[in-house]
C-alpha cells in the first residue's frame, strides 16, 4: 500500500493520516514512541499507523496492542517483516531494542495468560529484558515460594491476577522489588468484572505496590520497563 499523501515531513511531530494524527515525536521527548491501541480502528487504520510508525523510527520496535483476529491477519498480510503475538493479541514491527535491566512478570494464573503476555511484550519493546513466572497463584502458595529465587533480583515486578486479587500483596510481602500490580476480569459474578481485584490490590497491606487498570498490561509495561532502565543507568 502506498504511503499516505499527508504523512509527515522531516522535523515534523505529527503525522496527519486523515483518520488519526500520529504522534511522530514522542521517542524523542519520552525516549519510546508512541504505541498503536488497536480496539476501535480498522484494521487498514491499525496498518496505516503501524507502518508510518515503523517509517519514522526504523531502528527499533514499534508495537500496537488490543488487536483483533482481522487487524492481525492484515498485519501479517501487508507488513510481512511483523512479528505477531497471538495471545499478546500484539504485533511489533521493526528490531527489538537492546535491554538494561530485568523485569519478571510474574502470573497467578493460566487465563490471565493475554495480559501477562501483553505485559511482558511491552516490557520487551520499551527496552527492558524479560523473566516470565506463569501459573503461582495463592491457591497453590508452594508455586510461589519455589519462584521466589527467580523474581527476587529483578529490578521491577508485573503481578497479574484476577479473582480477589491477593497476589500482589503476597508477593510485596516477600520482596523489597519495586511491584506493580495489574487486576484481570478475570474471576466469576461477585469480581465484577475485575473491580474486586482492583480494589484489593488497591487496599494492599504490602508496602510499594502500585496498581494500574483492570487488564492493563501495557500501562504496567511501560512503568515496569522505565523502572529497570533507570536502575540499570546508575551505579
Amino acid at each position: 500500500m502506498s504511503q499516505h499523501p499527508d504523512a509527515e515531513s522531516p522535523g515534523e511531530r505529527t503525522a496527519d493520516l486523515g483518520f488519526a494524527r500520529v504522534d511522530v515525536d514522542r521517542a524523542r521527548r519520552t525516549g519510546d514512541p508512541e504505541v498503536v491501541y488497536g480496539e476501535g480502528k480498522t484494521p487498514t487504520q491499525v496498518v496505516e499507523i503501524l507502518r508510518t510508525l515503523h517509517a519514522r523510527h526504523p531502528e527499533r520496535a514499534v508495537l500496537a496492542t488490543r488487536l483483533s483476529a482481522e487487524a492481525q491477519a492484515r498485519i501479517a498480510a501487508e507488513l510481512p517483516a511483523a512479528a505477531i503475538d497471538d495471545v499478546a493479541r500484539a504485533a511489533t514491527l521493526g528490531p527489538l531494542p537492546e535491554t538494561r535491566g530485568t523485569v519478571a512478570v510474574i502470573a497467578a494464573g493460566t487465563s490471565d495468560a493475554p495480559v501477562a503476555a501483553e505485559a511482558a511484550l511491552t516490557v520487551r519493546v520499551h527496552g527492558a529484558d524479560v523473566r516470565r513466572i506463569d501459573d503461582v497463584g495463592v491457591a497453590g502458595l508452594h508455586r510461589l515460594l519455589e519462584a521466589r529465587d527467580r523474581f527476587a533480583d529483578a529490578d521491577c515486578l508485573i503481578v497479574v491476577a484476577g479473582m480477589e486479587g491477593a497476589l500482589p500483596s503476597v508477593v510485596g510481602g516477600l520482596t523489597g522489588v519495586p511491584l506493580v500490580a495489574v487486576p484481570t476480569s478475570v474471576g466469576y459474578g461477585a469480581s465484577f468484572g475485575g473491580i474486586a481485584a482492583l480494589l484489593g490490590m488497591l487496599n494492599s497491606c504490602a508496602p510499594g505496590v502500585v496498581v494500574v487498570n483492570i487488564d492493563n498490561g501495557y500501562g504496567a509495561g511501560v512503568f515496569a520497563a522505565r523502572v529497570a532502565r533507570n536502575a540499570r543507568s546508575h551505579p
